[in-house]
This record gives C-alpha cells, sequence and structure tokens, in this order.
C-alpha cells in the first residue's frame, strides 16, 4: 500500500513520451496551470511575465490534445479567489483572454475546436466578457475538441448554484425534496451534460486541488509534476496520458 502512495506522488521525469492511441485515451482531461509566476520570479521578471509565457503553453497543450483524440479540455483559468491577488496582476489576468482569443481564434475555427466557458461571468470585466462570449458564439457549431476555460470558477461556488437552483425548483413545485439525487445535482452543475474529468493534470508540484471541480473529480485519476506551466510541454502532456495509459480504473469494485 505505501509502495502505491509513493508511486502516485512519484514526480516527473524528463523523457519524451509517446502516446498508444491503441490504448484507452481520456475522454476528459482538466488541467490545474500553476508555476506562472514562481517562473517569472526565477527569472527576475514581474509575475504576469510568467502569465503571458503561460498562454503559449495553452495552445500546445490544446493542440496536443486535439491531436491524440481527447474530446474535452478543462484549463483552470481563473479562481474565484484569485480576486485577492494584487490588482496589476488581476488586470493583466483579465486581458489575458482577449489577448490569447484575438490570435489564436482563427486557428480553433479552423481545427474545429469548441470553447466554453465554465464560472461565473457577471464579474468580469466587459472587455473580457466580450472576448470569450464571441469566442463561444463563433465556435457553437464546431463538434470537435471541445475546450473550456474554467474563469472565475469556484467548486464550492458551482456546487452552491447548483443546490440553490434545485432549492427554487422545489420551492415552485417542479421537483419534490425526494427527487434530489446525484444525478439531478450534476445535471445544474456549470458541467452539466459534459462527462467528468478522466484525468486531472496539475503543475508545479503543488498537490492539491485548489477548489476546482470538486464535485466532478471524485472518481479523477490525478497527475502532479513539478514542472511550472510555462515550461509544460507536449512531451509532459504525453507522459501524462501514458501514465493514464497504465492505471487501472475500478471506481470503487475489485
Amino acid at each position: 500500500m505505501l509502495e502505491r502512495i509513493a508511486h502516485f506522488f512519484t514526480r516527473t521525469k524528463k523523457q519524451t513520451t509517446s502516446v498508444d492511441t491503441n490504448l484507452s485515451v481520456p475522454v476528459h482531461v482538466a488541467v490545474i496551470m500553476d508555476g506562472n509566476g514562481r517562473w517569472a520570479k526565477a527569472r527576475s521578471l514581474p509575475r504576469i511575465a510568467g502569465h503571458s509565457a503561460g498562454m503559449k503553453t495553452v495552445k500546445e497543450v490544446v493542440k496536443a490534445a486535439d491531436a491524440i483524440g481527447v474530446k474535452y479540455l478543462t484549463m483552470y483559468a481563473f479562481s474565484t479567489e484569485n480576486w485577492k491577488r494584487p490588482r496589476e496582476e488581476v488586470e493583466f489576468l483579465m486581458k489575458l483572454p482577449q489577448e490569447f482569443l484575438s490570435t489564436e481564434l482563427d486557428e480553433l475555427v479552423e481545427r474545429n475546436v469548441c470553447v466554453k466557458i465554465l464560472g461565473s461571468r457577471e464579474e468580469l470585466p466587459s472587455h473580457t466578457r466580450q472576448a470569450l462570449e464571441t469566442a463561444v458564439e463563433k465556435t457553437k457549431h464546431n463538434d470537435g475538441l471541445q475546450l473550456l476555460f474554467a474563469l472565475n470558477y469556484g467548486g464550492r461556488k458551482e456546487i452552491c448554484d447548483a443546490v440553490q437552483e434545485l432549492a427554487r425548483q422545489v420551492e415552485a413545485g417542479i421537483l419534490s425534496a425526494e427527487q434530489i439525487d446525484e444525478k439531478a445535482i450534476e445535471q445544474k452543475l456549470y458541467t452539466g451534460g459534459i462527462p467528468e474529468p478522466d484525468l486531472l493534470i496539475r503543475t508545479s508540484g503543488e498537490i492539491r486541488l485548489s477548489n476546482f471541480m470538486l464535485w466532478q473529480l471524485a472518481y479523477t485519476e490525478l497527475w502532479f509534476t513539478d514542472v511550472l506551466w510555462p515550461d509544460f510541454t507536449k512531451e509532459h502532456f504525453n507522459e501524462a496520458i501514458a501514465e493514464y495509459q497504465r492505471r487501472a480504473r475500478r471506481y470503487g469494485a475489485v
């Protein structure tokens, strides 16, 4: 048992790994993109330089996921707790979606990628919201990779929003309390209709979920690496997929 736990937390080795597409490829991969600030600090650069560098990694990972047949890719871009960061950093982060989509949207459309947003949009600046809504609208008919950006997202808030919506339906007589089960809650989550992640990747050496997809990750395979997000490459992504393919998923069964 201890050996299995030790193996679970084994850090990434730098190596070139190819994915065997004859084996099961995860349908849904979720990514906690972490380490931008530390990447910048190590180079005596401002934190925003790390976020800018990390944006290039997003593009590479989207291509890598699309190439091996991943159907859903969720990127944790900004949490409900990230508003506590310095104002200058938050303002820069709110400009990143606009910057990323202004240069990458045409290619996403060409690749048949469908962009979706998870999280509360009301608190976002108008320019951020407009850029996201434009991307969603222009790609809504695409049926290739589903690219989900978790922006102003919090797992606990998502569950609270779902429960409140169900409570309103009970008050209106649409549902009874006894009808509220796991399926009913799942349908009211931001991810309603989307398969739960098969694999979660977190970069930068942190080993926690950070309020990300708390309901959906119940049986997700977790993979951690010390690599900082701006240094994360297609090879690292493929290594995570290869590790996933070596695991046996039993969902509580023998």
